[in-house]
């Protein structure tokens, strides 16, 4: 069991950084498997070891467990955290609102704007 939780940690890290061609394409075992493919070529041309190791351990463990219910069903999971986090938002803006203290609301708003930013970019990923 924790090899699987450390898997849903390390993946999600290690591909952070390949957001554009995650942006391109819809998220299936495939394409997570083909990212962590290119950054270990990556690694492998600058002789990163600990990194190599890393990535290879990655690679098995996504080819292992990886399944495209489970991608999904992760993705829907982020979205509702993310709504709630919008929704949570929305509450505290109406508080600023019914106080009335215009630096209060301004704050609040932008907070409600960068919730609904992150919604909609787990949403469109």
């Amino acid at each position: 069991m924790k090899k699987s939780l450390s898997t849903l940690f390390i993946i999600p890290a290690l591909l952070l950084g390949s957001s554009a061609f995650a942006a391109s394409q819809p998220e299936t075992c495939a394409t997570k498997q083909q990212q962590i493919k290119q950054q270990l070529e990556y690694a492998h041309q600058h002789n990163n070891k600990e990194q190599i190791a890393g990535l290879q351990k990655a690679l098995g463990e996504s080819q292992a467990h990886c399944t495209e219910a489970g991608l999904k069903a992760d993705k829907q999971q982020k979205i509702a955290e993310k709504q709630e986090k919008v929704n949570e938002r929305t509450r505290e803006l109406k508080k600023a609102q019914a106080d009335g203290n215009r630096e209060k609301i301004a704050k609040q708003q932008k907070k409600l704007d960068e919730a609904l930013h992150e919604l909609n970019e787990v949403s469109t990923h």
